[in-house]
């Protein structure tokens, strides 16, 4: 039987991988959904990602069998293995292409690290740099494009500066570029262990964040105590809260529901139970819930009654029932059962 020539064999498996790889890349359901506009540049990022992961792997691990099998130990053969000193073009090939594949993926990582507002003039607050932009902006005439990518070098005194806009959207945004303000404007504080969200519009404070879907929002972060980090994985966008200092994240929410809002940065005992929830609505809807929660926010004005300490209250003010309430509906124990659950605790607890 006449042996398939190796060139062949190789060109067939290399397609086969790359096939595989390739579906793989885009089935993969390791990420959760995509709920905003910006989710895509994280999402292609990775699946390129795990595409080549993917790859690699099969290769790596389809070798190893490969040997393992073919040349393992046989009945009877005690002779020793051939004596191999080395090969330079194979140890250059191994050596270049992984080489390759970093660089490449971290110039596209770079690329997305950009888009997202990584290196945007304002991403940092208080840089002279990007306040000298801010300005330029600011004083260009109407009709002037400040929105594109790369803009003309302009001098301002001796200091070249890019005439760049603050990025649009993502985690280097600002609040305002040009004409282009920001739909709906919320500033969120960060505290031990709570996330509060505030409307300055319309004097609105609450413990879950409600935006309208397909509208541009713009989140002014902040901290009272230690860094936090504001993390909505199915918006693809983190952004921290620091103490003292305004972070900005904007970004356009795509898709109607609720998603976590996980603390993503170590911020002390109970870091793991610092969550909250986003709310994205259809624009009716978000547009009855901000009249709705007007009008309340008024009467509890009224009322004389502090709204942030309906928000977040001390645990050490609950009674044990009303403190286990909130868990115990999760798994349909009433409040009712819990009154009678704790003194049968307590009595336990005595013997």
């Amino acid at each position: 039987m006449k042996q398939i020539p190796t060139p062949l064999l190789t060109l067939t498996a290399g397609v086969v991988i790359t096939l595989i790889s390739l579906w793989v890349g885009q089935n993969h359901g390791l990420l959760p959904e995509q709920a905003s506009v910006q989710a895509p540049l994280v999402d292609d990022l990775f699946d390129v990602m795990v595409t080549i992961g993917t790859a690699l792997f099969i290769v790596v691990e389809g070798a190893i069998l490969y040997f393992v099998i073919r040349f393992r130990h046989r009945a009877g053969d005690n002779e020793d293995g051939i004596p191999l000193e080395g090969n330079l073009p194979l140890e250059a090939f191994w050596t270049a292409i992984p080489a390759i594949i970093v660089i490449g993926l971290g110039l596209y990582s770079v690329e997305v690290f950009q888009d997202m507002g990584g290196f945007s003039p304002g991403g940092q607050p208080g840089d002279p740099i990007a306040e000298q932009s801010a300005t330029l902006i600011a004083q260009a005439p109407s009709n002037q494009e400040v929105a594109g990518d790369v803009m003309p070098l302009v001098a301002a005194g001796d200091l070249e500066i890019p005439e760049k806009s603050r990025q649009v959207y993502g985690f280097g945004a600002s609040p305002d570029v040009g004409d282009r303000s920001a739909e709906l404007v919320v500033d969120v504080s960060g505290m031990q262990y709570a996330w509060l969200f505030n409307y300055p519009d319309g004097d609105i404070m609450t413990g879950e964040l409600h935006i309208p879907a397909n509208r541009d929002v713009q989140l002014n972060i902040t901290s009272r105590d230690v860094i936090h980090s504001f993390w909505v994985p199915q918006f693809r966008l983190k952004q921290d809260a620091i103490p003292g200092e305004q972070t900005e994240l904007r970004f356009v929410a795509s898709r109607p529901g609720t998603y976590p809002i996980v603390c993503a940065e170590l911020c002390g005992s109970y870091h793991g139970g610092m969550r909250a929830e986003v709310i994205v609505h259809p624009e009716e809807e978000f547009n009855q819930w901000l009249a709705d929660n007007r009008v309340a926010q008024a009467n509890a004005n009224d009322g004389g009654s502090s709204l942030t300490q309906a928000i977040a209250t001390s645990t050490r003010d609950l009674s044990t029932s009303e403190f286990l309430e909130p868990y115990g509906r999760e798994i349909g124990v009433d409040s009712e059962a819990l009154e009678h659950l704790h003194p049968l605790m307590s009595s336990h607890s005595q013997h």
